[in-house]
């Protein structure tokens, strides 16, 4: 089966980059390929009831599928390159942020119109940040939430299907290069085309890492985050949540100097379960739609660890705590940040007596005895500096669910086309390393497209 333009992944990355050949080279024969189910029948078994945690499906409907691991996210599009990647290394800033404001107006056209967007512009809150050794980051965020996210993704998908062939539950296992062109191996099919799009997204970085060492792209060593998601009463951020939807704060800790970040902040939004690669980790979802609010806010603390020569697999650090926490809490483990300073578990009495209801079934435990010291103090001393701006983070009864890992490919060495030293090869969103957001990785996506429509390929 042979095609102009193989695309691997149905992540933000690849539906972008799908969708601008689509519009500006309709002659052109694309395939996508993604590992995970179509859109309506990405359902994830855990209802609170019946099954209350995660039980290893085959493909993780959380994490792959159409629309990516961002599809369930609760659909915050970043327009800054403050954070969210170094696309702008590549392409420049102002083509970056065209970019991502041009998806933007496409996610506004397919559903998405009549969503806010805010921004952190002249905000006092930057100045109460400052003044207590924080640091608010400056950026425009659209809120679709996960349910406007669905819509919008759907109707990407209606106007593409026709035009653009997709392949669900198609994992590639090998991508190699041939005269004229690469052959992607699925199964016992093979599938040929002129130009190849990898866009296998985080889920996807040790995949990645095979392809490179097998047709010998440089890399270079990235990093791993680690640390917690926070869950306590949307009230406690409600001054922040209210003006700024999402805050990026940064805090520089006094006693290790390591940075410590908010990240994916979701007012009365949900936290949830992720399977990456087989580990059990934590996330967070909210909703547009005020019916299925929550009366909880949550958001991720974490710290990033750089790794030097001659240790290269940070992706294996961070799954090798995430396994701890697993092998101790049988999944997510739950505590509260009373007990936690106090040096002892929390229990299912605990849990139960505390004034926050989680809003997802976890295991009480310690999360001292999973994540490192020096990542715990970081996280504990952001807290304490939260609390200064937001009253109330530093409660006894705020709760913390570990481990929150997020795995960064290794960067491929790429040039501003974002194309590797094999030509005709680009490599676009998370799973290049360069991307880390929805918004950079949808605008990779585009420049590529561009790319090749212009350059005729």
């Amino acid at each position: 089966m042979k095609y102009d333009i193989l695309i691997v992944g149905a992540g933000p990355g690849g539906i972008f980059a799908a969708y601008e050949l689509m519009k500006q080279s309709p002659e052109k024969k694309v395939a996508v390929f993604e590992a995970g189910h179509p859109l309506e029948k990405r359902k994830c078994p855990i209802d609170g009831e019946k099954v209350k945690s995660c039980i290893h499906c085959k493909t993780c409907a959380i994490m792959n599928g159409f629309g990516g691991a961002g599809a369930f996210s609760d659909g915050k599009y970043n327009i800054t390159n403050q954070f969210g990647g170094t696309l702008y290394q590549y392409i420049g800033k102002e083509r970056a942020t065209e970019l991502m404001h041009y998806v933007d107006g496409l996610n506004l056209a397919h559903g998405g119109e009549g969503t806010k967007l805010y921004s952190t512009a002249n905000s006092e809150i930057k100045q109460l940040c400052v003044k207590n050794g924080l640091h608010l980051l400056d950026a425009s965020v659209r809120h679709l939430g996960t349910d406007i996210n669905y819509v919008v993704l759907q109707n990407l998908y209606n106007e593409m299907k026709d035009h653009v062939e997709f392949h669900f539950d198609t994992p590639v296992t090998k991508v190699e290069q041939i005269q004229g062109g690469y052959a992607l191996t699925a199964g016992e099919a093979r599938y040929e085309g002129t130009c190849c799009i990898i866009s296998a997204g985080r889920s996807g970085s040790k995949w990645m890492e095979t392809v490179c060492k097998d047709l010998a792209i440089p890399t270079l060593s990235n990093r791993v985050d680690i640390g917690v998601r926070v869950e306590l009463p949307a009230e406690v951020f409600s001054h922040l949540t209210d003006e700024l939807y999402e805050s990026k704060i940064m805090y520089r800790t006094e006693k290790f100097e390591d940075l410590v970040r908010t990240f994916c902040m979701n007012p009365r939004g949900v936290v949830v379960n992720e399977n990456t690669n087989g580990i059990i980790t934590v996330n967070g979802h909210s909703y547009e739609d005020p019916a299925r609010h929550t009366e909880n806010t949550n958001f991720a603390l974490l710290v990033s660890k750089h790794f030097s020569e001659p240790f290269r697999d940070s992706n294996g650090y961070g799954e090798s705590i995430a396994r701890l926490s697993n092998m101790l809490g049988g999944g997510v483990i739950i505590q509260r940040f009373g007990d936690l300073i106090r040096g002892r578990r929390s229990t299912k009495q605990r849990i139960a007596e505390c004034f926050v209801t989680p809003t997802l079934s976890a295991t009480p435990g310690d999360l001292s005895l999973v994540i490192p010291k020096r990542i715990l103090d970081g996280i504990i001393e952001m807290i304490y500096a939260l609390d200064k701006i937001a009253p109330g983070t530093a409660n006894d009864d705020t709760l913390l669910y570990g481990v929150e890992v997020k795995f960064y490919n290794m960067e491929v060495e790429l040039d501003q086309n974002l194309e590797t030293c094999r030509k005709g090869l680009f490599v676009i969103g998370d799973c290049s390393g360069v991307t880390h957001s929805l918004s950079h990785a949808s605008a990779s996506g585009v420049h590529v497209a561009r790319h090749l429509s212009e350059t005729g390929f």
